[in-house]
């Protein structure tokens, strides 16, 4: 049991790695099937011939579809792989006039795919290189002699007029062509780009010293008008300070002893303002009358630089 066991699984296992490859890999050589892609087609070709097409995805039995000609393809025929996904391309500054006669370049992208694959395969030798030289020219008749100002404006209504030029044509080899869109429009002449280029700078220019001037007698005027405020609050101000400052006194005037000692205070304040020389006379000498008394006796006795002390004070 073990021995037919093992048999079996190698039997098996030789059958799946080797033998079922093979069966599929003859089989689909000799014609019997075949496989395609997503966004992928098969024209199949006998004697010269297109038998037919198929560009569903999926496994397909060609016998099923072209009966016993599906054998012979593989020795009489050819299978040919054409791929179905969208292609996009860009056709960079195509030379047109505007009706002011100023040199302009169009840059023009467009998509496509193919529709048909039996006649992209053989109504056209080079349907892709025919397809861009037919946008290009449509984009040159059809744009040539256009106002400036709707070349540098109007994209849309460009792009329509182009693909409604070209789609006719390229349907006949085969091409179904997509979107067409006018991404960019610009000036071919470099002199004329630098004058361009000058005035735009120039007008900045103007417009920001415009802006900033602006600015200057904006910020004047506020300055202008906060400093008059200003000045009307401070004339108030000082207009009300002596009646507030003889309302205070009046105040003060009423209580001797507070009015007292606000002299005093205002007093000293006015001699610590004036920056003179102050000599205080200490009452241990007797106050000033004495002092000046001393001094004078002092002076009449002659020579007084043996010292610069004052005699004692007289008690």
């Amino acid at each position: 049991m073990i021995l037919e066991f093992l048999v079996a699984a190698v039997v098996t296992f030789v059958a799946l790695i080797i033998i079922v490859p093979l069966v599929l890999a003859l089989a689909q050589f000799f014609g019997l099937f075949a496989i395609v892609n997503e966004c992928e087609a098969r024209v199949f070709v006998l004697f010269g011939k297109v038998i037919g097409v198929i560009d569903q995805p999926g496994l397909h039995l060609l016998v099923t579809k072209f009966g016993p000609k599906a054998l012979l393809i593989r020795f009489f025929g050819k299978i040919y792989d054409v791929d179905l996904a969208l292609d996009q391309v860009y056709l960079r500054s195509q030379q047109v006039n505007s009706e002011e006669g100023t040199p302009m370049g169009i840059g023009v992208w467009y998509e496509m795919n193919v529709s048909d694959p039996a006649d992209y395969l053989f109504k056209n030798n080079d349907p892709r290189g025919s397809l861009r030289a037919n946008v290009s020219n449509s984009t040159v008749r059809c744009l040539n002699n256009k106002p400036l100002d709707e070349m540098l404006t109007d994209r849309h209504s460009m792009s329509r007029m182009v693909r409604s030029e070209v789609s006719p044509k390229s349907e006949s080899w085969g091409y179904k062509l997509g979107s067409v869109y006018i991404r960019k429009v610009h000036f071919r002449d470099a002199h004329m780009i630098d004058q361009i280029e000058q005035k735009v700078v120039n007008r900045l220019r103007q417009v920001t010293s415009a802006i900033s001037q602006a600015g200057k007698n904006q910020v004047d005027v506020i300055t202008s008008k906060a400093d008059n405020e200003a000045a009307v609050e401070f004339a108030k101000a000082s207009a009300k300070r002596p009646q507030v400052v003889g309302r205070a006194l009046a105040e003060i005037a009423r209580d001797k002893v507070a009015l007292e000692a606000l002299l005093n205070v205002l007093e000293v304040d006015r001699i610590v303002e004036s920056n003179g020389q102050l000599t205080l006379i200490p009452n241990a000498y007797g106050g000033a009358d004495n002092l000046m008394a001393q001094l004078i006796a002092a002076e009449g006795e002659g020579d007084t630089s043996q010292g610069d002390r004052l005699p004692p004070p007289i008690k």
